[in-house]
């Protein structure tokens, strides 16, 4: 009954309105009447809309917020217009209802727990938590709702996932990634992709656009996540971190690969020998042991490489740089490996063991060519006189007796000779030093060989001279 009397006082004051400026255009059409006068002469008297815009005559004004209008037009849209937020109605019953949100008065209460609402709609759904009614379901998972505005929102969020979208046009488009279904195909090489904005990105492969240019160095990219990340080598941004050991990268892909350090995994299989590796660039590198690719040159001497790495540390041959200094000795070398192995001199580490008589090696190298006496392996041959080394560095120097090359020369006396231990052997004629000593009669000579001739005596294996 209240709301009956409430819409026939809002009758009355829109009535109250009409009148208000209904009379003002009659006036003006009473004067923008023809008289018999102006017919005969052809004159025409102004319409009512452009004499009151001439005359800048307002004739329609707003008793809430005192602003007039040319147009009964503009008056009526001013009037179903909330003064308070702007927000326009296509009536003023609708209007009427809109003010309870700035007044905060509520009309309809619950009878059951006393709760007030503003509006009949709201009300309405409040009831459901009493009577349990959800009356909106889901036909995909078979949830049901109280409200229309949350079956709304499920039913624009993935439910695999759970991820929530705007519209179900994104939704669908979405669920290609679930799906993975592929709608676009690239009309050059027949790939297919799920999203037409990831085949644009495809298609620069072929085009060979780069649009993406790094305004620091200058290199260009096929798409703006690639730059993204390359930007972070000027940054030093490193946002992805190891929550074991705290190392950080530039990558998810590198932090994750990082990853198989701590677990051990080793995904990727050599299938010609079965060895296992962390990432694919390193089975990659492996490969090449196999096909017996080295696609790295040196510019200078034409040597390859399997490697960048291992051409770079070759070039530092060519360029003499030396940046791994000894801290002991200060002793430089090429490369860190080199460096491991000479600190070793100062460490007396030798991990390389000989299984059949013990001895140890600092360097893989030297149990190697050890290796040799034991098996009787001579696999340097020289190509002038038929004999066999079971070095290079042997038959370097088994070399220079053909040659007649002596570049090791006493600094005393001029006399050279073809290795180094023969003129470390002459120069104790100079310095008169006799480190091999007889431990049966005591006596000491300059070379070993002369104290194992002397032995014999001993022995009786051979006369003393």
């Amino acid at each position: 009954m209240t709301e009956v009397n409430m819409f026939s006082q809002s009758k009355l004051n829109e009535a109250d309105e009409k009148q208000q400026y209904v009379k003002p255009i009659q006036n003006a059409s009473q004067k923008g009447t023809l008289t018999a006068g102006d017919k005969k002469h052809g004159k025409r008297t102004p319409k009512d809309g452009q004499m009151r815009t001439r005359s800048e005559e307002k004739p329609f004004t707003c008793r809430e917020c005192g602003k007039s209008f040319t147009s009964e037009s503009y008056f009526r849209t001013h009037m179903r217009t909330c003064h308070q937020c702007g927000k326009r109605f296509s009536n003023s019953g609708n209007l009427k209802t809109h003010m309870r949100t700035h007044t905060g008065e509520k009309l309809f209460t619950c009878h059951l727990c006393g709760t007030s609402f503003g509006f009949k709609a709201v009300l309405s759904r409040h009831m459901r938590i009493h009577t349990g009614e959800k009356p909106f379901t889901c036909q995909q998972c078979g949830k049901s709702f109280t409200s229309e505005s949350y079956f709304r929102t499920h039913m624009r969020t993935c439910h695999q996932c759970g991820k929530r979208f705007s519209n179900s046009g994104n939704l669908k488009t979405h669920m290609r990634t679930h799906t993975g279904e592929k709608l676009f195909t690239c009309h050059l090489c027949g790939t297919s992709f799920g999203f037409k904005a990831v085949l644009s990105r495809h298609m620069r492969i072929h085009t060979g656009e780069k649009p993406h240019t790094c305004l620091q160095c200058g290199k260009t990219f096929t798409n703006k996540s690639d730059l993204k990340i390359h930007m972070r080598i000027h940054t030093g941004e490193k946002p992805h971190a190891c929550l074991q050991c705290g190392k950080t990268f530039t990558e998810t892909g590198h932090l994750k690969a990082h990853m198989r350090i701590h677990t051990g995994e080793k995904p990727h299989t050599c299938l010609q020998c079965g060895q296992t590796f962390t990432q694919t660039s390193h089975l990659k590198i492996h490969m090449r042991i196999h096909t017996g690719e080295k696609p790295h040159s040196c510019l200078q001497c034409g040597k390859t490489f399997t490697t960048t790495s291992h051409l770079k540390a070759h070039m530092r041959i060519h360029t003499g740089e030396k940046p791994h200094a000894c801290l002991q000795c200060g002793k430089s070398c090429t490369n860190t490996s080199d460096l491991k192995t000479h600190m070793r001199i100062h460490t007396g580490e030798k991990p390389h063991k000989c299984l059949q008589c013990g001895k140890s090696f600092t360097q893989t190298g030297h149990l190697k060519t050890h290796m040799r006496i034991h098996t009787g392996e001579k696999p340097h041959k020289c190509l002038q006189c038929g004999k066999s080394c079971t070095n290079t560095s042997d038959l370097k120097t088994h070399m220079r007796i053909h040659t007649g090359e002596k570049p090791h020369k006493c600094l005393q006396c001029g006399k050279s000779f073809t290795q180094t231990g023969h003129l470390k052997e002459h120069m104790r004629i100079h310095t008169g030093e006799k480190p091999f000593t007889c431990q049966q009669c005591g006596k000491s000579f300059r070379c070993e060989s002369v104290l194992k001739k002397h032995m014999r005596g001993h022995t009786s294996e051979e006369p003393f001279n």
